[in-house]
């Protein structure tokens, strides 16, 4: 195994290369498959299960084997219409298909002539970033614009777009029928629609009453296998001599639910033990305690912006880790809450903030940190 100078290989955010990405190899190849046969994906799962990292091995995969092929990763999570949307979509494509010849005759400024070109340091690389300056009212034709600038490139390009359900809380309503129109009318641009909101994703993509019905190639992610993800950090704790049963392992997976950020939030913790450390059951619950700790200004902030009902909803909910019928009379009376019309509505509140998530089992509040420091402190 080769490793690059990055301290701890167990990365949290981010993609640092595949040498850091676990498995997945058949979801990173069911992905390239698709995408190089002429067809869309959409991937969907609970957030903080790893789709983020799929797509960008995937893209780096594709990108290192075929030379004429360009992708392009947007997150429009913090997008809240049509105009963010092509902002956040011109700020990751402008300026990266023009050729050397085209940018010293100033093309992209004659190409967007009716809008402004603006240049930032990227965050993260520190590179220049190209990006738009347009009137809100001029998003679709400038749209057009960043469609005829990919189509002119000659280059095939790989475009994904993560938590693709927020173009449903735009206010103009016809975004899917308008993005659909793109689909059909650039063939040298394919696309990733992934979210995390499962219903929303499921219904926009498989209901016919919804432009995107039956466009693309659904992939779910599940948690990792168990045993590969073990193998994969006991090779890598082994670094430092750490040393992790397979028993303890199943341990922390297990109390996870096998959700990849969670579980590799604990790895990473482990990993910064001694060299030659022996990992027992109070090394890793101190490992999780110091996680919590670390969040629990950020729990609290959270915890005081809520209602008294949901506030309370949600305790209740950590306390028993998992809810099969949180309406029920029995689950109201044992935790002293209001009538199960308020509950109704917190509990709705809930699940559209994402706080809490239904799982085959029931309901559980989807940060798992989150939930032991409510069932501790609350």
């Amino acid at each position: 195994m080769i490793m690059n100078n990055i301290d701890n290989p167990f990365v949290v955010y981010g993609y640092a290369g595949p040498e850091y990405f676990c498995d997945r190899k058949e979801e990173t190849q069911a992905l390239i498959d698709t995408l190089m046969n002429g067809g869309n994906v959409t991937l969907m799962s609970p957030r903080r299960m790893g789709k983020t990292g799929l797509i960008l091995n995937a893209f780096h995969q594709i990108e290192k084997q075929y030379s004429n092929v360009t992708c392009f990763y947007v997150d429009i999570f913090a997008t809240q219409s049509l105009s963010d949307f092509v902002s956040a979509l011109a700020n990751a494509i402008i300026g990266k298909l023009d050729t050397p010849i085209q940018r010293a005759e100033g093309f992209l400024a004659r190409f967007f002539q009716n809008s402004q070109i603006t240049m930032s340091a990227d965050p993260i690389t520190g590179m220049p970033q190209w990006g738009l300056s347009f009137q809100p009212q001029e998003a679709q034709v400038t749209l057009d614009k960043i469609f005829a600038y990919i189509e002119q490139s000659s280059r095939t390009c790989f475009i994904a777009l993560d938590e693709f359900q927020q173009i449903s809380k735009y206010e103009e309503k016809n975004i899917e029928s308008l993005l659909r129109t793109y689909i059909q009318a650039h063939r040298n641009v394919r696309f990733i629609f992934s979210g995390s909101k499962q219903h929303m994703m499921f219904e926009m993509f498989t209901s016919p009453k919804h432009p995107f019905y039956r466009s693309t190639e659904c992939q779910n992610l599940a948690a990792l296998n168990e045993a590969v993800y073990y193998e994969f950090a006991q090779e890598r704790l082994s670094i430092k001599h750490i040393q992790l049963d397979a028993d303890l392992f199943h341990e922390i997976y297990q109390r996870f639910d096998g959700v990849t950020w969670f579980v590799q939030e604990i790895l990473n913790r482990l990993y910064r033990l001694e060299e030659g450390t022996y990992v027992d059951d109070a090394i890793w619950h101190d490992c999780l305690e110091r996680i919590i700790f670390s969040q629990a200004e950020n729990y609290r902030c959270q915890y005081k912006m809520l209602t008294r009902n949901q506030a309370l909803l949600l305790s209740a909910i950590a306390k028993e880790r998992c809810v099969k019928e949180p309406m029920s009379g029995q689950f109201i009376h044992r935790y002293n809450l209001k009538s199960s019309s308020s509950v109704q509505r917190a509990f709705q509140f809930l699940m559209e903030e994402e706080f809490i998530y239904e799982t085959d089992n029931g309901y559980i509040v989807y940060d798992r940190f989150m939930s032991l420091w409510l069932a501790k402190e609350r």
